[in-house]
């Protein structure tokens, strides 16, 4: 994900293309004996102890399967669940319960401005009292990170594999040094090179909130790496999700360029620990992401059990540009894995 497109994106008028589930769910899927969440329609305020006290985080639960359960991690950081809503046009049709989830500071969640909550170490411990409270385990438990989730999930397999059944990084690298060097050796030549100049100059200037910025940067940078759609198709849960974006956590993780990462994540790096995650996992990468494809693929033979997944129409959010292939994939990683099958 990236930062707030507010400014352009409110005015948008867009409706969401979205395929119609391949099959009917058994009535088993809208089973809701044994849930707790019944009168809220799926939803449950999740009570979670920090450094600085309790807060409550937001969660949606869809579908009933035993045996496949999805905690879906947002990117930004900061931003929210709402871009995941494409998930309601595949998962159902194919039986799996998925969770939606704002992160703390994040949407329908508490959102406090002490700067010291957002470290990542903090968020790991919030994804496992977020599980706890849900039930999951390692017979169904799968974790899905997209983008700054990808970095959480992986986090979290790390610390916590013995509760995971199955890990899905999607458009994420292990290391943020490694995604610096791909937007400064690859994406950025590529680009408008006066306009990249333009661009650097509001940075430096510290105005990323000109309107000019974010005007420069739609077409040579958003509509290319990000959501490769024009900005007026954009489908209508991306633009909320946008709209939405806490940039307090935003800024301090990421930092205020959108092109590489100068926050607290900017030292991130997990590329040669990747190998001690042995849970069934899947990398998805796109062509004509903001994160090397090559690399991704390369980050799936690091473990001893993955497998990769290129969507080669897609850039960022490859569930909305290249989404039959992204969605296949998906639900096909998830039956395999609920299956026994080997991944490779």
């Amino acid at each position: 994900m990236r930062r707030l497109l507010a400014t352009l994106l409110l005015a948008l008028v867009a409706a969401c293309a979205y395929a119609a589930p391949a099959e009917t769910p058994p009535n088993s899927y809208f089973d809701h004996a044994g849930h707790d969440d019944i009168l809220s329609g799926g939803v449950k305020m999740i009570t979670i102890d920090t450094p600085k006290g309790k807060f409550r985080v937001w969660t949606k639960r869809v579908g009933n399967n035993p045996t496949i359960k999805v905690l879906l991690l947002h990117g930004g950081p900061g931003a929210t669940h709402e871009y995941f809503e494409a998930f309601d046009s595949y998962f159902p049709g194919a039986s799996v319960e998925y969770y939606y989830y704002d992160q703390l500071g994040s949407a329908f969640s508490d959102k406090p401005t002490d700067e010291s909550l957002w470290e990542i170490p903090r968020f790991v411990d919030e994804v496992e009292q977020v599980r706890q409270a849900l039930h999951l385990d390692k017979d169904n438990f799968y974790l899905l990170g997209h983008s700054w989730g990808g970095v959480l999930a992986i986090e979290y397999a790390l610390k916590y594999p013995q509760h995971l059944k199955g890990l899905i990084i999607s458009n994420m690298v292990d290391s943020i040094p490694a995604y610096n060097q791909y937007a400064n050796k690859v994406l950025m030549p590529a680009m408008d090179q006066k306009k990249l100049a333009e661009v650097k100059r509001l940075e430096a200037a510290k105005k990323t909130d000109d309107p000019e910025y974010m005007a420069i940067l739609m077409p040579m940078h958003y509509e290319q790496h990000i959501l490769r759609m024009p900005a007026d198709q954009w489908p209508e849960p991306v633009q909320r999700a946008f709209a939405h974006i806490n940039e307090q956590i935003y800024v301090s993780m990421q930092g205020p360029s959108e092109l590489g990462a100068s926050g607290k994540l900017l030292h991130w790096d997990r590329s040669k620990d990747l190998k001690n995650i042995k849970v069934p996992t899947l990398v998805i990468g796109a062509q004509y992401d903001t994160m090397d494809p090559k690399y991704m693929e390369a980050m799936a033979k690091k473990m001893p059990n993955a497998r990769f997944l290129l969507c080669p129409k897609g850039g960022h959010m490859a569930m909305y540009d290249d989404q039959q292939t992204y969605f296949t994939g998906l639900i096909g990683f998830l039956k395999d894995v609920d299956a026994g099958k080997p991944l490779r």
